[in-house]
């Protein structure tokens, strides 16, 4: 399936873009080669550290980006999230769930609702006491 995402490189360039750093190219070489500005080059290399990311896969059972597209037609017809969950063949609560994390019933949107889910996917997560004020209060 096609992945839905913001305008950038693509795919292949972004291999290209690999494959001619682990070789050596200089960032310059390979802005000129991609024909991409140095900045965006360098932007991708240091937000991996200079080293190629394996291939993000999601599990067989969580949400594809087919099934929230299900979900936000059927939020759309009025559809009753028991009927969606039924069409889907999975659990209630797990489209409510999904439709609550996700901005509720008016505003879900399937392809916000995948970047988020590919986001809060990412590891590693911060600590609680690094993002909760209070908690680190308690401790401190």
């Amino acid at each position: 399936m096609a992945r839905l995402e913001r305008p950038g490189m693509s795919d292949a360039q972004k291999r290209e873009l690999w494959d001619r750093w682990k070789a050596g190219e200089s960032i310059s070489e390979i802005s000129r080669a991609l024909g991409r500005p140095p900045g965006s080059i360098f932007t991708i290399l240091k937000s991996n550290d200079g080293y190629v990311s394996p291939v993000r896969r999601r599990r067989s059972c969580h949400l594809t980006l087919a099934e929230r597209e299900q979900i936000s037609r059927g939020l759309a017809r009025g559809d009753s999230m028991r009927e969606i969950a039924r069409t889907l063949g999975r659990a209630a609560s797990t489209i409510s769930r999904e439709i609550a994390r996700n901005k509720g019933p008016r505003r879900y949107r399937a392809v916000d609702a995948e970047d988020r889910a590919w986001d809060r996917a990412r590891r590693p997560k911060p600590c609680l006491l690094a993002v909760n004020r209070q908690l680190r209060e308690l401790v401190a």
